[in-house]
C-alpha cells in the first residue's frame, strides 16, 4: 500500500474511533437526539460547502428517495442506536461491537441476495458470536441497569450499517460524495422532528460544544471525504480495512480520555469479533500489498 494511502488509513481509522470517544461524552450531556442531530446537521453543511467549492451538484430531485433511505439506514437509526447506547456502554464495548456490521451483512446477503452461505462465511459469523459473548459476558459494564438494552442496541446500530451496505450494492449508482452529502441532510430532515419529543438536556458547555463539531464536521464530513479518497486511491476492498482498526483506536481512547477499564476479556473479545470480521469480509494481508494501479484493473 503507498505510504500516503497507509496515513490516509490510520487517520481514517483514528477519526472513526474517535467518534465513540466523543459520543460518549456528548450523549450524556446533550441526550441521543440532540446529539445525533447536530452531528448530522453539522456535515451536511460542511459538505454542502465542499460541494459549492467543488462544483458538484445533489440531483436532490432525482435521488431524494434514495438519499432518504441510505440516511436513514446508514446515518439516522444507527447514530440514534449508538448514542443511546452511549449512556451505558465504554467506548471500547461500541467500537467493537460496530465492527459486527460485516458479519450482518454476510447474513442479510444470504436473505437478500440469496447469495451462498460459504464455510468461511459461516466460520466468521461463528467466531463473531462468541467474541460478542466474550467481551459482554465478562464485562461489569454488562451488568448494570439497561446494559442489555444497550448492547441490543448497538448491534441494531451495526444491522443498520450492514442493510445500508447491501442496499447499496444494487441500488441505482450515486456518485460517492453526493451519496454522502444527501444521506446527512436526510438524515437531519429525519431526526430533526425528534427534537420535540427529545430536547437537549441542557445548554453544552464549551467543551461539550467543541465535541459535539468535532463529531459534525471531522468524525462525518471530513471522514467521508477520507474514505472515498482512500476507495479511488486502493479500492474498495482495501479501504475495507479500516473496520478492524476502529476497534483500537476507539478501545485506546477510551482508555486514555475516559479512564475507562480494559481487561483481558476487552482485547480477547476484540480480537476475536475482528477475526471473524476479516473471515467474512474475505480480508487477507495481501490486500494491504495493493497498489493503485491493481486497484483500477
Amino acid at each position: 500500500m503507498p505510504v500516503a494511502s497507509l496515513l490516509h488509513l490510520l487517520l481514517l481509522s483514528a477519526i472513526w474511533g474517535g467518534s465513540f470517544l466523543l459520543i460518549r461524552v456528548g450523549a450524556p450531556a446533550l441526550g441521543p437526539v440532540p446529539l445525533m442531530e447536530a452531528r448530522v446537521l453539522l456535515a451536511a453543511i460542511f459538505l454542502a460547502v465542499v460541494a459549492l467549492l467543488l462544483r458538484r451538484p445533489l440531483a436532490w430531485r432525482t435521488h431524494w428517495r434514495h438519499y432518504l433511505f441510505v440516511g436513514l439506514f446508514n446515518s439516522a437509526l444507527p447514530f440514534l442506536l449508538f448514542g443511546y447506547a452511549a449512556l451505558t456502554l465504554s467506548a471500547a464495548m461500541l467500537s467493537i461491537l460496530n465492527a459486527t456490521s460485516p458479519l450482518w451483512g454476510a447474513l442479510i446477503a444470504v436473505v437478500w441476495q440469496k447469495a451462498p452461505l460459504a464455510g468461511r462465511t459461516l466460520a466468521g459469523l461463528a467466531l463473531g458470536i462468541a467474541g460478542i459473548g466474550l467481551l459482554v459476558g465478562f464485562d461489569r459494564v454488562a451488568l448494570e441497569p439497561g446494559a442489555g438494552v444497550a448492547i441490543v442496541a448497538s448491534l441494531a446500530a451495526a444491522l443498520c450499517y450492514a442493510v445500508a451496505s447491501n442496499y447499496a450494492k444494487t441500488a441505482r449508482t450515486v456518485e460517492p460524495f453526493a451519496n454522502a452529502h444527501g444521506s446527512m441532510w436526510a438524515a437531519s430532515l429525519l431526526i430533526g422532528p425528534l427534537l420535540l419529543a427529545f430536547p437537549p438536556n441542557a445548554t453544552p458547555t464549551p467543551g461539550i460544544a467543541l465535541a459535539v463539531l468535532a463529531l459534525g464536521v471531522v468524525c462525518s464530513g471530513v471522514a467521508y471525504l477520507l474514505y472515498f479518497r482512500l476507495i479511488a486511491d486502493i479500492g474498495a476492498a482495501p479501504a475495507l480495512t479500516v473496520t478492524f482498526l476502529i476497534p483500537l483506536f476507539g478501545t485506546g481512547f477510551g482508555w486514555f480520555f475516559l479512564d475507562e477499564a480494559v481487561g483481558w476479556h476487552t482485547l480477547a473479545g476484540g480480537a476475536v469479533v475482528i477475526a471473524g470480521t476479516a473471515l467474512v469480509t474475505g480480508f487477507s494481508p495481501r490486500l494491504l500489498t495493493l497498489r493503485k494501479e491493481a486497484a483500477n484493473v
